[in-house]
């Protein structure tokens, strides 16, 4: 079984872009950049099955614990892009789909020709021991667990206009989020809030650019820096602030991520250059081994 559905293909040229979208969205919240990235490109969208869209009456039963890991999504992409007879593509993960674009990128660096990783996180959970601030607190995160647990709806309409940022882009957000079923949206929640991909980000060698928001309080620009740190094997690592709010561009700030992805489109297979919106990352010292760990290979 499979956890990608839906899967439609618009446009058409020489470069392939792969749209995955993250936690509590679907394929429609790219609708405002598919005119444009169609017009030149081939563009691939699909949806995740917790959307609530994704098939059968199995996906929206209660989901036993364990189910979902990060790794099982970068199988599904890997399995999207050999479905599709996809080579060399531009692979645009939102959110959670952000870490399993980069597993994806390891297990098989010839589907992927760049990455672009939006308003990522591999740790969402502050370590001080180790100096790294991923935003939360433990306390945080179980509370926002037992939230969802208690009355997923109440707390759908609580967290989505924080994460938004924009009110006039909450209602489409609102309504992708309670498409889904409770019980898996907590699982695939506790995958997402409790892991720590930051093991991944050293054995990233595709070139990425990365993409965070100003005013994002889920995946704050200081989370892209310290993933640019890490990702010491990748042929290039830049990182590119949007001046904007929340955790949702491709709804609230969508010609300037368009100008992010078309800048490197225009520059595909090299990385590296100055984008509209960010310079281009100065090489970086050699750091430590990443923390934390998932097995790329199983």
């Amino acid at each position: 079984m499979r956890w990608y559905a839906n899967v439609r293909e618009v446009g058409g040229g020489d470069a392939t872009v792969v749209l995955a979208h993250g936690y509590g969205s679907n394929q429609a919240l790219w609708d405002k950049l598919v005119p444009a990235l169609s017009r030149r490109n081939r563009v691939i969208l699909f949806d995740w099955d917790f959307t609530g869209g994704g098939g059968g009456a199995e996906h929206q039963e209660e989901a036993e614990e364990g189910r979902y890991t990060f790794g099982r999504f970068a199988d599904d992409l890997i399995a999207l892009l050999d479905d599709k007879g996809m080579r060399g593509a531009v692979l645009v993960g939102h959110s959670m789909s952000a870490m399993a674009a980069c597993i994806a990128s390891v297990r098989r660096p010839d589907l992927v020709t760049h990455l672009v990783l939006l308003c990522a996180s591999p740790r969402y959970i502050n370590s001080p021991e180790e100096g790294y601030v991923g935003g939360f607190e433990m306390a945080g995160i179980d509370g926002m667990l037992d939230a969802m647990s208690s009355d997923f709806g109440a707390w759908v309409k609580g967290f989505v206009p924080n994460a938004v940022g924009d009110p006039a882009s909450i209602p489409p957000v609102e309504a992708s989020f309670l498409a889904m079923h409770p019980g898996v949206a907590l699982e695939v929640a506790r995958m997402i809030f409790l892991g720590d991909q930051r093991g991944v980000l050293g054995a990233v060698t595709t070139p990425c650019t990365i993409v965070q928001v100003a005013g994002d309080f889920a995946a704050p620009p200081s989370v892209a820096e310290y993933m640019k740190s890490r990702m010491t094997a990748a042929a290039a690592a830049d990182v590119v602030v949007i001046d904007s709010v929340g955790h949702f561009p491709q709804l609230v700030a969508p010609q300037q991520l368009l100008d992010v992805l078309e800048s490197v489109l225009r520059g595909r297979g090299g990385g590296g250059g100055e984008g509209e919106h960010g310079a281009a990352g100065e090489p970086v010292a050699e750091v430590a081994e990443a923390d934390g760990g998932i097995d790329i290979t199983a």
